[in-house]
């Protein structure tokens, strides 16, 4: 389901209460890189460690909620509607910084975790780990 067009957004916010006269702040909008359906990537770590914990989706009202309330604020690509982390669960993201990556279309989010991050329960989605040749042949091939 692609999120395309001002009036999507447009009736997106009436049906969350924002009102068209909270907008994210031009300077940083203007910087952002979005995909088809309005949306930056938003790679989010646990402020002191560094631990990636997850990846989320933000459009432009996602980033202004977040950025204001300091609480993770989130686009679902699935349910098609915002989701404040731990709103439901009690797994709560406190953010402690937003930075802009230097093409515009990703944003780090590092945030003080309370309890899991992942939807599974587990710490960070990122628990599955692939395989990755690393033997000495292939070392010597790349110098």
């Amino acid at each position: 389901m692609g999120r395309t067009g001002a009036a999507v957004c447009s009736a997106v916010r009436e049906n969350f209460g924002v009102s068209g006269t909270e907008q994210l702040d031009p300077g940083i909008a203007a910087r952002l890189k979005r995909d088809r359906d309005g949306l930056v990537a938003a790679v989010v770590r646990q402020h002191d460690t560094g631990e990636v914990l997850m990846l989320a989706w933000m459009d432009d009202e996602a980033l202004r909620r977040t950025l204001s309330t300091g609480r993770a604020t989130y686009w679902s690509r699935s349910r098609g509607e915002y989701w404040v982390k731990g709103a439901t669960s009690g797994h709560h993201q406190f953010v402690k910084s937003v930075a802009l990556d230097c093409d515009g279309d990703a944003l780090l989010i590092s945030v003080d975790q309370v309890g899991p991050a992942c939807h599974t329960g587990t710490r960070t989605c990122f628990t599955d780990e692939l395989p990755v040749q690393t033997g000495e042949l292939f070392q010597e091939s790349h110098r």
